[in-house]
């Protein structure tokens, strides 16, 4: 049997052993320094799945599914991609309860709810595109997933558990998978 190939999609500096970690900026230690956009240097179907956390908002809503449609390339039929974003409603949903503890936003960069919310979901600028469960759904099913299933923080619909592994950002992120 063949050895796993997992890709770690916008890793930043979370370089994770076992897997080819890829980022766009070169100074982090990816192992694979590229723009998703020029196409990843990767052979098509040869990753059996892809995470990636927080990575996606940093595209615009025009690019995202020609981001997500090269991200499916490079993965194997019956293969997995899982994605973490922020989501547009629980930071809603904190604003409408005033849960000022919900938001990471420091009082001396923000102090009203409404701008916490409005800094936090475009992340100081980082961000280009806010996510909902029902918007990624169809980015996905548009970039050729055939079926995408939304999941919770370290829990897979899939038959691979260790999927899960990089998760974080419970609190203020949705989980959803696509399947090739």
């Amino acid at each position: 049997m063949s050895e796993v190939k997992r890709l770690n999609w916008g890793c930043g500096s979370w370089i994770e052993p076992g897997w080819i970690n890829s980022d766009i900026k070169p100074d982090q230690g990816a192992d694979l320094v590229c723009d998703i956009r020029d196409g990843l240097t990767l052979d098509s179907e040869s990753v059996d799945y892809a995470v990636s956390i927080h990575a996606l908002p940093e595209f615009t809503c025009a690019e995202i599914v020609t981001v997500l449609a090269e991200l499916h390339r490079v993965i194997k039929p019956g293969g997995v991609l899982r994605l973490a974003v922020p989501d547009l409603f629980k930071a809603i949903s904190a604003y409408q309860r005033g849960d000022k503890s919900y938001f990471l936003i420091p009082d001396w960069e923000a102090r009203s709810l409404g701008a916490k919310l409005v800094m936090q979901m475009l992340w100081y600028g980082y961000s280009k595109t806010v996510f909902t469960g029902e918007f990624l759904e169809e980015m996905l099913l548009k970039a050729g997933f055939a079926e995408v299933r939304h999941c919770s923080y370290k829990e897979t619909k899939s038959e691979l558990p260790e999927i899960v592994t990089l998760d974080n950002r419970e609190a203020e992120s949705l989980f959803v998978e696509g399947y090739k």
